[in-house]
């Protein structure tokens, strides 16, 4: 079977620590029409693997944000903080492997270190080769190995990245003891058969980590397709930390009607105004990835932030 007839599955993978909001709803709307429009299934994932962030009852919220402005996904949806089990299974398989090792460093002791890409420190190897004398174990970390690491990006174009170099060793697990979020999403697509990632390109320095982590589990890299980023006029990105206001469920037209102009749609002025129905009728029927910019951020204009 071709990567052409391999079955289309794509998803949209909340994380619960506030309602949705204009960001949200463009990483949604763009990943549910491409699976649609491909006669794909769209999954809904919700990564609520950092618990200190999850908010008790967003989870619950977002659902019925996504319900109240027409979105409708197959299957039940997956919550990570219920496959915490499944994650220690493949972190003891890595360290069976020798592929992640114990790190004793601090944030603080790494505070000194390079820039990674993402504006993270980039882990300077102190202990791949063993934990420094009297130190015990804080975090465990991905030994990533040199080399570059390509994939075409089905709106930004050709990437590559040297993660060994750009980002070193990253964790897998947490100090506080919560498993990171690369290894979450790694696995959770892998056995979801997800086959296309259509997501947000403020995530798209990640993705280099996760080709890497796919190809120690022996699992299949999904294509990637990263969107714009939503952010305000100060150039901030749309979010909870930004103050950015949640969806309003009462009047759902008028976002997705600029969310498909975000995505560089170009919807009908006259739709902004009529039902939610003819919008969506319209959208699966004019919905192009390649109109989306390739731009990896730009101000939603007209939206509150």
């Amino acid at each position: 079977m071709t990567s052409d007839q391999i079955p289309y599955i794509g998803r949209f993978a909340p994380s619960p620590s506030g309602a949705l909001h204009f960001g949200s709803l463009v990483a949604a709307l763009g990943s549910f029409l491409e699976a649609r429009t491909r006669a794909g299934r769209w999954l809904l994932r919700m990564e609520d693997i950092d618990a200190p962030r999850t908010v008790p009852g967003a989870a619950e919220k977002i659902l019925a944000q996504l319900e109240a402005f027409g979105f409708a996904w197959d299957g039940p949806v997956v919550v990570q903080s219920q496959r915490l089990e499944r994650y220690r299974e493949v972190l003891d398989y890595l360290v069976a492997r020798g592929q992640v090792f114990p790190c004793s460093c601090s944030r603080k002791e790494m505070a000194d270190s390079d820039l990674a890409r993402d504006g993270s420190r980039r882990y300077p190897g102190t202990c791949r080769h063993g934990l420094l004398p009297g130190r015990a174990p804080r975090a465990w970390r991905f030994l990533t190995s040199i080399g570059e690491l390509g994939w075409l990006d089905a709106v930004q174009g050709a990437q590559s990245e040297d993660v060994a170099r750009d980002v070193g060793d990253f964790v897998l697990l947490r100090a506080d003891g919560q498993f990171a979020y690369q290894l979450a999403v790694v696995v959770d697509d892998a056995e979801q058969g997800v086959t296309h990632i259509v997501r947000g390109a403020d995530l798209l320095d990640s993705t280099g980590r996760q080709i890497a982590l796919q190809r120690a589990l022996g699992y299949a890299t999904p294509q990637y397709a990263h969107l714009p980023v939503a952010t305000n006029a100060q150039g901030e990105k749309l979010s909870k930390q930004t103050l950015a206001q949640a969806l309003d469920v009462a009047q759902p037209v008028l976002p997705l009607w600029q969310a498909l102009g975000f995505l560089g749609q170009a919807p009908p002025d006259e739709l902004k105004g009529g039902a939610l129905s003819d919008l969506w009728a319209w959208a699966h029927a004019n919905w192009s990835l390649a109109r989306v910019p390739r731009q990896r951020a730009a101000i939603a204009s007209g939206v509150e932030a």
